[in-house]
């Protein structure tokens, strides 16, 4: 029977901040301690930053006894340096926003759709595709389109 996630690690996983690899984080503080959490992605990172500048520790070493590699250091230094701790929250991968749909994409569409109100989105998919020659996923444009209706647009 599979381990249930304790509550800690179900709330890391929610705020993107697991982890994945706490096994490889082989530093003294982590083992015993309820504060120092290898599963906690953020104190991880902060922790190895801190050793190499206050300590003095060499990054190889850091990067290795973290679980990282030296590029993950480095990437994790720069992001501290422009972000602070905030910096090394991971981002959520992929476009935050619809990055196809431009302004005039999305006035064709709207257009298109007062011409004719029985065209749904997999049809406004196709002629954004005969017009612009950009494919869009019908449930992008539905999204699009809703938040239009949503901004008064």
């Amino acid at each position: 029977m599979a381990k249930r996630p304790d509550a800690k690690s179900q709330f890391l996983r929610e705020q993107g901040t697991l982890n994945p690899r706490p096994q490889l984080v082989s530093d003294e503080l982590f083992r015993d301690s309820e504060f120092f959490d290898p599963r906690d992605l953020v104190l991880v990172k902060y922790e190895m930053l801190r050793r190499v500048r206050l300590e003095e520790m060499d990054v190889t070493e850091a990067a290795a006894t973290f679980g990282f590699s030296r590029p993950s250091f480095y990437q994790a230094q720069s992001l501290f340096q422009h972000g602070g701790l905030v910096g090394l929250i991971p981002k959520r991968p992929g476009p935050h926003h619809a990055h196809k749909l431009s302004v005039e994409i999305l006035d064709f569409l709207r257009q298109q759709q007062l011409f004719n109100e029985q065209l749904r989105s997999p049809q406004l998919s196709q002629l954004v595709l005969e017009k612009f020659g950009l494919s869009v996923h019908p449930r992008s444009i539905e999204r699009a389109l809703q938040r239009g209706k949503k901004n008064g647009r």
